[in-house]
């Protein structure tokens, strides 16, 4: 149980650190020198000590958005195992919890965008709406085909059973779900090519767009439920390639947490090297993440 807490107290710790990490590569890759790494802690501290204002046309929706969508995230960060420990919360089928929790988070941050009467939030919850029908089944069928392969339904005991022996049985299943499932934590993320986080123009954002007319301590609980977004999705992937030695939790805790770097520095390439996609062509990249993650699902029910 101790080393479980730790676990918690570390995804707490840390998620805003691996945002440092890809601004920092952004920044490479422009010749820049960036924002401190620690930028994201400075934000949020700085918003915490900022009091909110409210719209006088906004209902408790649109106050209850921030707090219930961090709320989820938190929870669902304790169903995901970390360097090959066992989750705090972990049974049979909690991996659909951890899937309705995500829902729950992304409902909420659309209803408070709605809530303000504002077309362009309107717009941009609209637009996440739709992604999230392409991006949802993905990473459900994606969770879906990890269970079938494994005979588990909890995500401690998929993402803990012996990587090597799947990988050299089912490599192939293996990197389609890990492809299909980078698809998806870039979009669920609101990453190029799907989104720019760091873009202002109302009409090509759809993440940023929802959160305008929230301030304060509200945004500071949005900014660190993205963080702690990122990590857990980002966990699910590193769960594919490591799931832990024989070396210790020590040594595990360290080289899980190396990956989760390492993957933030690949987000930071994937971002300078590539474009944002037309809005109308975002769909068709889902539908590949969705049909890949099919197709690993069928290959794991041979």
């Amino acid at each position: 149980m101790i080393m479980k807490i730790a676990q918690f107290i570390l995804i707490l710790m840390v998620s805003p650190f691996l945002f440092g990490v890809i601004n920092r590569t952004k920044a490479f890759f422009a010749g820049r020198k960036g924002a401190p790494l620690f930028q994201l802690y400075y934000d949020i501290a700085k918003l915490l000590r900022k009091s909110a204002v409210y719209s006088a046309s906004t209902t408790w929706v649109f106050i209850a958005g921030p707090i219930v969508s961090l709320s989820a995230i938190i929870v669902a960060s304790l169903i995901i195992p970390f360097a090959g420990c066992s989750s705090i919360i972990s049974f049979e089928g909690d991996l659909v919890l951890f899937f309705y929790l995500l829902g729950l988070a992304r409902f909420f941050t659309c209803l408070a965008a709605l809530d303000t009467g504002s077309s362009f939030e309107g717009m941009g919850a609209s637009r996440e709406v739709q992604f999230a029908v392409f991006a949802e089944p993905a990473l459900f069928m994606n969770l879906a085909a990890l269970a079938q392969l494994t005979g588990k339904s909890s995500l401690t005991e998929i993402f803990s059973s012996s990587q090597i022996h799947y990988w050299a049985s089912y490599g192939p299943l293996l990197f389609l779900a890990l492809f299909a499932l980078f698809i998806v934590f870039l979009a669920e993320n609101s990453r190029i090519p799907v989104d720019d986080p760091n873009t202002h123009l109302e009409l090509t954002m759809v993440h940023e767009v929802m959160v305008l007319d929230h301030g304060g301590v509200d945004f500071a609980y949005i900014l660190y439920g993205a963080a702690i977004k990122f990590w857990i999705l980002g966990s699910l992937l590193t769960g594919i390639i490591f799931k832990g030695s024989s070396y210790g939790w020590g040594v595990d805790t360290i080289i899980f947490i190396l990956l989760m770097v390492l993957l933030a520095v690949v987000v930071g390439v994937v971002e300078s090297t590539m474009s944002r996609l037309r809005l109308l062509k975002v769909p068709h990249y889902l539908l590949v993440a969705l049909s890949l993650s099919l197709i690993a699902f069928i290959i794991s029910l041979r």
